[in-house]
């Protein structure tokens, strides 16, 4: 397994081309040739998490939140300790960050599901350009060898599903000019062929190589093949989730739920009145409508407000942003800022492992938020 084909799918979980523009998400360090057998999953790459990754053999780490952030003028032992150790021990860092936030089926999905969120949509719902549509034309006999190939270098996904492609039927024609050499027919001669529509979503950045590949395994001596950009609009994908329960609950219920969900022991609770210990009550009482957004997104409160929602839950929210939340009469949740994201560790490494059978994928057990209540 090449470091390049873990690339490809995480690229295709969560585009990093739908990344907030400061962020640096992506492939930070390592050799897209190299070879993989384990990959590691952590929120922050600390040194004692590089120590696990190093003990464990393990070739390539997703860490959650970009290791090289600003750019850097030197990477030296003092300097830069996790980024020159794991390159120095060949370990590829690839991270995933606000380009997993915004995805179906990432961070604020994740966090969702802890509470029971349904009929849900993006608090701040993406608005950039979305994904491209590659279509070509190909022999029946050999259109499955193009899609696989397709595949291989980032195309056919769509949320949990790989290698999804539309094919279709038609007739196509041409005539090849002089010093042409078409694979079916004669230069100068008219034909009309039977051939195979290919259809296939790919993330924007993965186009250039797609298409490489579709030419090399198109017998064709130049093969029609045809890009369009999709609108992000409308997709289910953006930062924050904002829902409805099955059924109306208590605010103590909503937190015994996010307490076994993220594993933490206590939560900062802003409310008002307080709800009172194991009754749940409160401004509004009973619960039906709920948004999250992980990490820092306490300034979405106004848009969860706005929205609807009488309880939300996040990563870390400022003082004042928590005085004003409260009273307009919502009741803010804090679990902090990692503890918000780690929960989706384990989500995502059942997702590769599931696409990637031959991966060893694991969480890393010395990963923690670096505050703690005591």
């Amino acid at each position: 397994m090449k470091t390049s084909q873990i690339v490809n799918l995480l690229e295709q979980i969560a585009p990093p081309s739908r990344a907030e523009e400061w962020d640096n998400v992506g492939l930070l360090i390592g050799d897209r040739g190299a070879n993989v057998r384990k990959v590691m999953l952590c929120i922050d790459l600390t040194p004692e998490v590089l120590r696990e990754a190093v003990a464990g053999k393990v070739q390539m780490v997703m860490a959650y939140h970009p290791v090289i952030f600003k750019p850097v003028s030197r990477v030296t032992a003092d300097s830069n300790e996790v980024v020159y150790e794991a390159a120095r021990h060949g370990i590829s860092v690839y991270s995933m960050h606000t380009a997993l936030d915004v995805a179906q089926g990432g961070t604020n999905d994740v966090l969702a599901d802890a509470m029971g969120l349904r009929q849900r949509r993006p608090l701040q719902p993406s608005s950039g350009p979305g994904e491209c549509k590659i279509v070509v034309f190909a022999q029946a006999e050999e259109v499955a060898d193009i899609a696989r190939a397709a595949f291989a270098s980032g195309a056919g996904v769509i949320g949990n599903y790989t290698d999804c492609a539309f094919f279709g039927y038609g007739i196509g024609s041409y005539a090849g000019g002089p010093g042409s050499n078409p694979t079916i027919g004669q230069p100068g001669e008219s034909e009309v062929v039977e051939e195979v529509r290919l259809e296939l979503i790919c993330p924007p950045r993965r186009v250039a190589d797609v298409c490489r590949a579709i030419r090399m395994a198109h017998s064709y001596e130049a093969p029609a093949i045809d890009v369009y950009h999709l609108s992000g609009a409308g997709a289910d994908c953006g930062m924050g989730r904002i829902g409805t329960l099955r059924r109306p609950v208590t605010v103590a219920t909503l937190i015994s739920r996010v307490k076994k969900a993220t594993g933490v022991k206590r939560v900062l609770l802003a409310a008002r009145p307080r709800p009172t210990a194991g009754s749940g009550s409160g401004k509004g009482g009973l619960v039906s409508v709920v948004a999250c957004g992980a990490g820092a997104c306490g300034g979405l409160w106004k848009t969860a407000l706005k929205g609807g929602a009488a309880f939300y839950l996040t990563g870390e929210m400022r003082h004042h942003d928590a005085l004003a939340a409260t009273n307009a009469g919502l009741t803010v949740v804090c679990v902090g800022h990692s503890n918000s994201e780690r929960i989706t560790m384990a989500a995502l490494a059942k997702r590769i492992a599931a696409a990637i059978p031959k991966l060893k994928v694991t969480v890393s057990k010395l990963d923690r938020d670096p505050f703690e209540i005591v």
